[in-house]
This record gives C-alpha cells, sequence and structure tokens, in this order.
C-alpha cells in the first residue's frame, strides 16, 4: 500500500470514528450525572479528572473509576481498553501540576498524581481486583501492565 493509499487509515487497535464519537458523549454524559450529584457507574464511584492537553494546551475532564486509597488519596486504572495508554494518562504525566478531581456534587479539588511501581502497585491492585473485579479481568487477558495512579490531594 503506498503512503496515500494509507491516509485516512487507521492503526490497528485504535478506535474508529464512531467509536471516538460514542465515547465523547457518554464521558459528557457520565460528566453531567457526576456534577449534578449521581456519581457511580455499573457498581463503581466515579470522578472527573481534569488534566491539560499535553499538545493543544486545552483544558480536558475525564470520568474515571477511582478507589479509596488510604483517608486521603484515590486510585485510578489507565486500563485504555486494554490495548494502549489512554490519552488523559500522557496529559496526566505531561502536566501533573496542572490535575484536578471532582466528586459528585463538589468543586475542583487539586491533587497531585504518582504512578505506583513495584510493591506499592501491588498493595494498590489488590484493592483495586477486590472491589471491582471486571478490571482484574480485563488486565489478564491485556498485553500490558496497567499503570495504577494515586491521586493525593494538594
Amino acid at each position: 500500500m503506498t503512503p496515500d493509499q494509507q491516509k485516512g487509515q487507521r492503526k490497528p487497535g485504535t478506535p474508529g470514528a464512531f467509536s471516538l464519537w460514542m465515547q465523547r458523549k457518554m464521558n459528557a454524559r457520565m460528566t453531567r450525572k457526576v456534577r449534578r450529584g449521581r456519581g457511580t457507574f455499573m457498581g463503581m464511584e466515579v470522578l472527573i479528572l481534569n488534566t491539560v492537553g499535553r499538545r493543544t494546551g486545552r483544558p480536558r475532564e475525564t470520568p474515571l473509576a477511582w478507589f479509596a486509597d488510604d483517608d486521603d488519596a484515590w486510585l485510578i486504572v489507565a486500563s485504555g481498553g486494554g490495548s494502549q495508554h489512554p490519552g488523559w494518562h500522557a496529559n496526566l504525566m505531561a502536566g501533573p501540576d496542572q490535575v484536578s478531581v471532582e466528586f459528585p456534587g463538589r468543586g475542583a479539588v487539586p491533587v497531585t498524581p504518582s504512578q505506583l511501581e513495584g510493591a506499592d502497585r501491588e498493595r494498590a491492585w489488590k484493592l483495586i481486583s477486590a472491589a471491582a473485579p471486571r478490571i482484574a479481568k480485563y488486565q489478564s487477558k491485556s498485553d500490558r501492565e496497567y499503570p495504577v495512579i494515586r491521586l493525593t490531594p494538594r
């Protein structure tokens, strides 16, 4: 296939236009629910992660399942559908000083993200997989290890 024939084609494993459109619609709907004070999805608590686009500099908001970690921190998982890290993960890592979260009915809380490694990740993963066995099942089918991020209030 020539480069001209490849234009407009997506890489294998990346979502198509309809999937992206649907994901944006669902994210917008979930964001509205959280801001109205109702923040659960499929039995999991949901927060809104606010980041800044690493290339555009524009604000980005992503609803995500979260898990309690100690009394003053929250855990999130960068599953991205299994095949690759999600875009919000790259934005989070590129601008860690510009991150906040919103919980149902509450305003933004500035947080400091840290990606967990080794024993810290294993401990957190046990908490997450006990609370949401579905995520552990997805992880078992993936070729990559999902990043686990701790969000600590600033």
